[in-house]
């Protein structure tokens, strides 16, 4: 049942390497209506952004073939306009390199392992939906 129901659903691009943790989102996510689609690295990433455009990109960082930080750059230089969509996930946070970036970027990190309702809380913060 969905709990948030916007006149029309918000579209979010889960780009995560592990099936499960992506499978865990998409459900999650779904719930709250939210309309999901989901990749296992930055560079299907950048072929679904040939075809559509998200309200919302939740990104792991460390993934095969291209990972968060490298498809983050790629944004910045073709498609700024959506780096302010951006939520990064990460289990990384004893790199100095992840935590430099992060603070370089600004944008939001929900660490992992992380909650659903975590999840769902970020996600909902970084669209401007109050919790209900």
């Amino acid at each position: 049942m969905c709990i948030i129901t916007p006149t029309k659903p918000n579209r979010i691009l889960v780009i995560e390497d592990e099936p499960s943790i992506r499978e865990v989102c998409r459900l999650a996510l779904d719930d709250e209506c939210f309309q999901i689609d989901t990749v296992e690295n930055g560079d299907a990433a950048l072929n679904k952004l040939r075809v559509t455009e998200y309200d919302l990109y939740l990104i792991d960082i460390r993934m095969p073939t291209m990972d968060g930080i490298e498809f983050y750059r790629q944004l910045k230089i073709e498609l700024p306009r959506l780096l302010d969509k951006i939520v990064f996930t990460t289990g990384d946070l004893m790199n100095i390199d992840v935590i430099d970036f992060l603070e370089e970027t600004g944008r939001p990190l929900l660490p992992k392992p992380f909650s659903i309702e975590d999840l769902k809380n970020m996600v909902r913060r970084s669209l401007g939906i109050a919790s209900g």
